[in-house]
């Protein structure tokens, strides 16, 4: 099968390189997925630029890619199977033929190939209303914002604030915010106002001519897309108490607990993150940082949300497999209407 695959980590462009390697054999517990398309995220740039390595160091080369949607080809069932398994429980519900999407486990990706073995647990039906590669757009986004919600635990009525919300992540991030009754706040370029608009946003702050720390104040939570200097600035506009999660800040002590992290990794976490946990203390306000895992019930109740609002996530460019490098290109350097996907094999 053909793959793309990492040869090294470099803080430069990396390019991924096209190889002819064996197709992948499903261990028990997982299915063999014929990809049909693959989302492009800046997480698969951070990754080949070396900068999750203390998270997950991975073994090069690495077939690159993080989410896809697919055809089952074959199922592994697992070893063992009782009434209290999650896994036999998986396994019922799911069938040879069957287009499903994922958010792969982060140990194990691999998206970018044209066939992947992914565990059961990973993986959740596409809606029937979805094509392709409007499905491609969900998974990664559609659970960066479900274990985001986990963190803060929103109640109906609170506001929050979602930087930069008019690409791949606000798509998502907007309808799944306001089914959980918040009043949704977010900045960008005026010429997508509109759209970010129908999507439910109660408030839109033009970047070019609006300074959002000046404008709010009092704020429940914040979504933090940027990270770097915005994330102090975000933090800034929350009421004492509110709660920021950040997407591109600095991983800290209790984000390495959360993910069972090594005492050494915990220990190293702890001390690169004290910075922003010493600033959010100053502000009165809980800061976290989210590497999204896979979870294929949080992404199925992720998609119904989806279908029973009829939303369709935003697609800004399609490229064909041949071309993933120029995907990862225009990723990097953002400016889009919504989400990057890949065209691997044709589908519906």
């Amino acid at each position: 099968m053909k793959a793309a695959r990492l040869y090294s980590y470099s803080s430069d462009q990396q390019e991924l390189q096209l190889d002819d390697v064996p197709a992948p054999q499903p261990k028990a517990g997982q299915a063999l997925i014929r990809v049909l398309a693959a989302g492009v995220n800046p997480l698969d740039n951070m990754i080949a630029h070396g900068e999750v390595k203390l998270i997950t160091p991975y073994k090069l080369p690495l077939i690159a890619g993080n989410e896809l949607v697919g055809i089952i080809e074959s199922i592994n069932a697992p070893a063992v199977l009782s009434a209290s398994s999650h896994s036999s429980a998986t396994t019922a519900e799911f069938k040879e033929g069957q287009r499903v999407f994922a958010r792969l486990p982060f140990r194990s990706i691999g998206a970018f190939a044209e066939y992947v073995a992914v565990d059961l647990e990973a993986l959740a039906p596409v809606p029937d209303y979805l094509t392709t590669i409007q499905a491609a757009a969900v998974p990664l986004t559609a659970l960066t914002i479900t274990q985001a919600f986990e963190l803060m635990n929103p109640q109906p009525g609170q506001t929050i604030f979602i930087s930069g919300g008019t690409g791949g992540v606000g798509a998502m991030a907007i309808p799944l915010a306001v089914a959980q009754g918040l009043t949704v706040i977010t900045n960008g370029s005026a010429r997508n106002k509109e759209r970010v608009m129908a999507l439910g946003t109660s408030r839109f702050l033009d970047y070019a001519t609006e300074d959002y720390a000046a404008a709010l104040h009092d704020i429940d939570f914040v979504l933090d897309t940027r990270g770097g200097e915005e994330t102090e600035k975000q933090m800034s506009i929350l009421r004492s108490g509110g709660h920021l999660v950040s997407l591109k800040g600095m991983p800290n002590g209790a984000f390495a607990r959360r993910m069972g992290l090594s005492a050494p990794k915990r220990l190293l976490f702890t001390v690169a993150g004290r910075k922003l946990d010493r600033m959010a203390a100053r502000y009165g306000i809980t800061y976290d940082f989210i590497f999204v895992q896979s979870n294929g019930a949080q992404l199925r109740s992720a998609a119904q949300i989806l279908q029973d609002r009829n939303i369709t996530p935003s697609v800004d460019t399609v490229f064909p497999f041949e071309q993933v490098n120029e995907a990862l290109v225009k990723v990097v350097n953002g400016h889009s209407r919504g989400k990057t996907v890949l065209s691997i094999a044709e589908g519906k």
